[in-house]
């Protein structure tokens, strides 16, 4: 079946966003199209119109091929839990949690899942475009791999190597690839290309040339980096962004286990708001007009973080000078009074205390609801997702932050600090509106256009610096 599958030489070399534009530029060319991650490590989940969750990349990817996403564009979904532990989602479905000693173990079980997913996609699109995950050069991942070419093999589709030349050494990437992996695998690769050029593309001809030359390989093009990049949701937690400017100032708080961040995307977008993304180990400002306390995979571990760091004490001093509080999914259950956790579901069984700044405590249960949502909150229409596994009630739900129709979240007495656990809420123009004209700032609308204008010029900025049609012969595609 037409397929291509782009590879990195290492994490975060720009695959999703090239994985992105190719699908757009082949949905333009009236390609059928779908995106395929075969594992991703994540937990800026989405959830799927089949009820459940995959990577926000490849949602966002779906999206660029104007599909819905399905829980067979990324059938094996990590989503970090400790340090040394995940939560493992098969074809949507959370299954196991896993040490990563041991997850090695459980892949050649997955390898069918993975397969079984990518057939159902090949059978009803002309072209799948494949993101790797990490790197091919990775050998001592190799005999248990189907995230790179371990499912390469087994499909038997033909890769294309990314090169990161931002981060510098590009051309030791490729060469030292090559001369690592297994000379089947290096088989498979029919190309190179070179993302995140800075400056005039054609001061690396030499290096370029010295590539293909030491490879045997061709090369697909140098690609400049890609200015409207912040305007697409990012996945990883690395891409948190902080915007600049002036404004109110609204101050999320980066957990060490954050999850669903894209949350944040259309307020960094709004020019009336000026957004921090604020790290450990420094205080809450002074300044802040809004905290945003985001979703998490670990709602107990990241509270005993957010003490760590004394935002706790910063938080409060915030509630007392008039500040304004959201919490979102994880983040909401922060905010209540207790957090109980008889079976251990989110980390060792117990309970904890809360910040006390709601009035609602919170049960964590085995199931996870999955689901997407349609409903109202500040009087205005939403749309967006829940993706979480606890229960909360208390007095303060008697003050529902939404109704979908049943209602959701908590407002306190004073309507200053709220909680949810709605994801993608802010994408709404509507909402934001009425959300922001609380802390006094007036909306921009329009921001789903612009991520949709953005992925447009993603494409024509690959059309422009790419061998688009060799890549489309590559990958069997037949051009009219």
């Amino acid at each position: 079946m037409p397929a291509l599958m782009i590879q990195g030489t290492g994490s975060n070399v720009g695959k999703s966003l090239l994985v992105a534009g190719l699908c757009r530029v082949a949905r333009r060319r009236g390609i059928s199209v779908a995106p395929f991650k075969p594992q991703n490590m994540s937990n800026n989940a989405a959830v799927t119109a089949d009820g459940g969750e995959i990577g926000r990349a490849q949602a966002l990817q779906a999206r660029a091929c104007g599909l819905q996403p399905h829980t067979d564009m990324n059938p094996v979904l990590l989503k970090p839990e400790t340090d040394t532990g995940a939560q493992v989602v098969v074809q949507g479905r959370a299954v196991a949690r896993t040490q990563a000693r041991d997850y090695g173990d459980l892949k050649p079980k997955l390898l069918q899942a993975v397969l079984d997913s990518y057939g159902r996609l090949s059978a009803t699109h002309e072209l799948i475009v494949i993101e790797g995950a990490g790197s091919p050069a990775e050998v001592n991942l190799r005999p248990r791999d189907i995230a790179n070419m371990g499912f390469a093999r087994a499909a038997q589709v033909p890769v294309v190597l990314a090169g990161d030349i931002d981060r510098g050494g590009v051309i030791a990437q490729i060469v030292g690839t090559q001369s690592v992996i297994d000379p089947q695998d290096a088989a498979l690769i029919r190309g190179f290309l070179i993302n995140k050029f800075r400056g005039d593309p054609s001061l690396f001809d030499d290096g370029y040339e010295f590539i293909r030359q030491r490879t045997g390989w061709t090369g697909f093009g140098v690609v400049p980096w890609f200015a409207g990049a912040h305007r697409l949701p990012a996945e990883d937690a690395v891409d948190l962004r902080t915007s600049g400017g002036g404004g109110k100032h609204v101050v999320c708080l980066t957990l060490s286990r954050i999850a669903n961040f894209d949350d944040l995307d259309p307020l960094a977008a709004e020019p009336g708001i000026r957004l921090t993304m604020l790290g450990p180990g420094r205080p809450i400002p002074g300044d802040a007009d809004l905290v945003v306390i985001p979703g998490t995979k670990s709602t107990i571990g990241d509270l005993e973080f957010l003490r760590r760091q004394g935002w706790d004490i910063d938080l409060a001093a915030h509630h007392r000078r008039g500040g304004h509080v959201l919490g979102i999914c994880g983040g909401y259950q922060m905010l209540g009074q207790l957090i109980r956790d008889p079976h251990g579901t989110d980390g060792p069984a117990g309970q904890v205390a809360g910040l006390g700044l709601l009035q609602v405590e919170t049960d964590m249960a085995a199931d996870k609801r999955l689901e997407r949502i349609q409903g109202r909150a500040l009087g205005c229409p939403i749309s967006g997702y829940e993706i979480h596994m606890g229960r909360s009630q208390g007095p303060d739900c008697a003050r529902p932050f939404a109704h979908i129709p049943q209602p959701d979240g908590a407002i306190s007495a004073d309507g200053r600090v709220m909680g949810t656990y709605l994801h993608g809420l802010f994408a709404d123009d509507a909402f934001r509106a009425a959300y922001l004209q609380r802390l006094g700032v007036t909306s921009q609308p329009g921001y789903e256009a612009g991520v949709d204008q953005a992925l447009d010029d993603l494409a024509d900025h690959l059309e422009q610096y790419l061998d688009v049609d060799a890549l489309l012969a590559v990958a069997g595609q037949k051009q009219s």
